[in-house]
């Protein structure tokens, strides 16, 4: 019997799937135990987190930080056990998935939807890492399944399931209310969509989400907004509007975060679904409604100011449903397509991630940049230890809240407390919230600089500030991480207000003038 026609049979097509997710799962989890990388400072902020059970905290809602918590917990407090949770959740995300897939289609459709979202290029780089948006695709796809089984019949189970998905959703990431523009957009221009959730099981439904997000939203306002402020301030408005190259850069990223196969048909596909409507499948238009809303909104922010390739990731996940039933269908080419992006995405990405993992290879190939941001934090806290072990300093502090908080994970031998000086008025992320240097501050201090610019107006703030020396951490090739120490004392932060603002505003435009 063909593997395919077996696929035909449900059982054996959930058994393969079962077996497709157990594999992929183990290997990553062994790839993690054996992985030489250290966490970058995004982990070890969301590890710092998880350190203080909250409902919020100052950039991201709490989900990441309570999955941390209870693998560090279990497993101990290794860099391991910080990303565990990844690939357990990618697994899981896969199993939604299927179920769906089956839901919509057949269990056949329901296996290659599985393996498709498994090799997307961004869910390699995401198993090997830990991220907030690892738990928002759980709760996504879960929520799709649920979803799915509403508009086929009513059921108590799924509406429950539904609502628990959009508040652990929300409660894991703000991009959820993409889910919920696509659910209002269901509602709208999807007949079942609307009978099953304008009902006394889709208000409990909605109910259930308000409730679990309910405790990050009283957290939010105790804290004045600053998750949500934080999210508005990524938007960065203020600056340069309507960039034609951040337009582009950001949907030639989506070549790479979704694969260029699978974005130039998913275009096609929405496209056809979006014009076509019901001829083109029952199905189609329903998960548009969940695909378009982040990739609209994301290509536009991206051309009003700036998006990163990984914001539109959400959508991937309806995205992947819809890009593996079309490629089943119609002309056999298609399928090529399909089994033919799976092994390039496999092939490419164990080769990137295996050349990544060794500072050899990496320089080898060229890829010295790429891992800059993830290379030799511990020797550079031991480096910086060893400098503020050299006098009797009462603090050290720092101008850039990635390396504070490597410092905070990674220099266990320094016993000097750890500061970040404040650039602007109030603080700007977590670091700065909670480790801020005081305003005044009597005793000599070893900062730690890696922004030069920033050293002018760090002089202001001090009585005493002479130069302490330089480090320079080597990476991979030719790149470096390089700091310039100095020691200060007699902090008196001057006060941020909008004369200062402008006054450092001209000094910037006068040396950009000057180069």
């Amino acid at each position: 019997m063909s593997p395919q026609f077996a696929l035909e049979r449900p059982e054996s097509a959930l058994r393969a799937a079962l077996i497709v997710i157990a594999i992929f799962t183990l290997g990553r989890i062994i790839a993690l135990a054996l992985s030489p990388i250290e966490l970058y400072a995004d982990e070890t902020q969301y590890w710092i987190w998880s350190q203080t059970f909250d409902w919020g905290y100052f950039s991201k809602p709490p989900v990441i930080a309570w999955v941390i918590a209870l693998t560090t917990g279990l497993f101990g407090d290794s860099d391991f056990a910080v990303r565990l949770a990844s690939p357990l959740l990618h697994g899981a995300t896969a199993g939604f998935l299927f179920l769906a897939g089956r839901t919509l289609w057949d269990s056949r459709t329901g296996f290659w939807i599985t393996l498709t979202y498994l090799t997307v290029p961004a869910i390699w780089l995401s198993g090997a890492v830990i991220s907030t948006d690892t738990p928002l695709f759980t709760a996504w796809s879960a929520g799709l399944y649920c979803l799915a089984l509403l508009r086929r019949e009513p059921s108590w189970q799924a509406a429950i399931g539904l609502g628990v998905a959009i508040g652990l959703g929300f409660m894991s990431k703000y991009a959820m209310i993409y889910f919920v523009l696509g659910t209002g957009l269901a509602i709208l221009f999807d007949t079942p969509a609307r009978r099953a959730l304008l009902s006394l099981q889709g208000g409990v439904a909605g109910l259930i989400g308000l409730a679990i997000l309910a405790p990050n939203l009283i957290w939010n306002a105790a804290n004045d907004f600053a998750t949500v402020s934080h999210t508005a301030a990524n938007a960065n408005w203020g600056g340069e509007l309507f960039k034609f190259d951040e337009l582009s850069e950001f949907l030639g990223g989506q070549l790479g975060v979704f694969g260029p196969a699978f974005f130039v048909f998913l275009v096609l596909a929405l496209y056809r679904a979006i014009k076509e409507r019901q001829a083109f499948g029952e199905h189609a238009l329903f998960l548009a409604f969940f695909i378009v809303p982040a990739l609209v909104a994301v290509s536009a922010q991206s051309f009003i100011s700036r998006a990163h390739a990984n914001w539109a990731a959400s959508a991937y996940v309806a995205g992947t449903l819809l890009i593996t039933w079309y490629l089943l269908q119609g002309p056999r080419w298609r399928r090529y397509v399909l089994f033919g992006s799976i092994g390039f995405h496999t092939i490419l990405m164990v080769t990137l991630m295996t050349i990544a993992a060794s500072p050899a290879l990496t320089e080898a190939a060229g890829m010295s940049n790429s891992t800059k941001r993830i290379r030799a934090w511990q020797e550079t806290a031991d480096a910086i230890t060893l400098a503020g072990m050299e006098r009797p300093y009462s603090a050290v502090v720092f101008d850039n809240r990635n390396v504070f908080h490597q410092m905070q994970r990674y220099a266990g031998e320094l016993d000097r407390p750890l500061a970040m000086w404040l650039r602007y008025s109030g603080p700007v992320n977590h670091a700065e919230q909670n480790w801020p240097l005081a305003e005044r501050f009597d005793g000599e201090i070893l900062i730690v600089s890696e922004r030069p610019r920033e050293i002018p107006r760090m002089r202001e703030d001090f009585e005493d500030f002479a130069p302490a020396g330089e480090i320079s951490i080597a990476l991979d090739g030719d790149k470096t991480r390089d700091f310039t120490l100095w020691r200060a004392s007699g902090h008196q932060r001057i006060t941020r207000d909008e004369a200062y603002e402008n006054r450092w505003t001209a000094v910037d435009l006068a040396r950009r003038g000057g180069d």
